[in-house]
């Protein structure tokens, strides 16, 4: 048995909980201690079973509290080198990680860090390096696709793989065209590097889902270029375009930006 938890996805903050009967792990750690102390506790869930921090790359966003959080609780940060040298220079994190507390991962190569084996994948995305995590424990394959400009080959392989996904669909491209950001901001979020939309976060999954592929949970949805009926209604319809049922086929949902999910106990 797996236990799953979002504690924020979205730029205000994103944090994901991995947990067995005997081991947990956090993916990122964008929100604030305080708020994340308040959410374990209401869950009834010890900050001492997060035994692991894995790091998908060195925007604010998911790096906000690591240093802080593994300095606190002596918890070992488990990213690329060019992912750590990024943490180290970002004035957003304003408390670093030890040298002691850093562990370096490289992409492609699978490690076993606890009751967790771990592969971290190249994601494009503007950051100093990014990754996505296939994580496999007790049978299950669950893929985090966090941030992503574009689809990659070796992102549609992880899909194909994955009994759960966590995958972006951070905005509606008619929003951000039509909407007040500027320029510079807009091409930024719709380029190869940015971040994904709802419709290319349909395509990859209905492209390249496998039949094993129980539930998909849409994260990291722009406040002002998205909303989540529009992202579940957009990814819903492309699915079905393709003869695939959400809430038959698989479960669908959408991860809220600065609540809980609940907790998932995946099997």
């Amino acid at each position: 048995m797996l236990r799953f938890i979002s504690f924020g996805s979205g730029s205000s903050g994103n944090c994901y909980y991995l947990a067995t009967a005997t081991d947990g792990l956090m993916i990122d750690i964008g929100v604030g201690i305080r708020t994340l102390k308040k959410f374990c506790k209401d869950y009834g869930i010890s900050l001492q079973t997060v035994k692991h921090l894995l790091i998908t790359h060195d925007h604010a966003d998911h790096i906000k509290s690591v240093g802080s959080f593994s300095g606190d609780y002596q918890v070992p940060v488990y990213a690329t080198k060019l992912v750590h040298e990024g943490i180290d220079v970002n004035y957003c994190t304003k408390r670093k990680i030890s040298e002691s507390q850093k562990k370096y991962l490289t992409i492609g190569q699978t490690v076993t860090i606890g009751d967790f084996t771990v592969r971290p994948f190249a994601v494009p995305h503007d950051a100093s390096e990014n990754v996505g995590f296939e994580i496999q424990v007790d049978g299950i394959t669950m893929v985090f696709i966090t941030d992503a400009g574009s689809v990659t080959e070796e992102m549609r392989e992880m899909i194909s793989r994955a009994d759960y996904l966590v995958i972006e669909a951070n905005h509606d491209v008619e929003m951000v065209e039509g909407g007040p950001y500027p320029e510079y901001l807009k091409k930024r979020i719709l380029s190869s590097i940015g971040h994904l939309s709802n419709k290319d976060c349909g395509h990859a999954i209905a492209e390249n889902m496998s039949e094993h592929l129980h539930h998909v949970w849409l994260c990291h949805l722009s406040e002002e270029n998205n909303h989540p009926e529009l992202a579940r209604k957009t990814v819903e319809a492309i699915l079905r375009s393709y003869g695939i049922v959400a809430g038959k086929d698989l479960k669908l949902e959408v991860l809220r930006r600065q609540m809980p999910s609940g907790v998932y106990e995946l099997e």
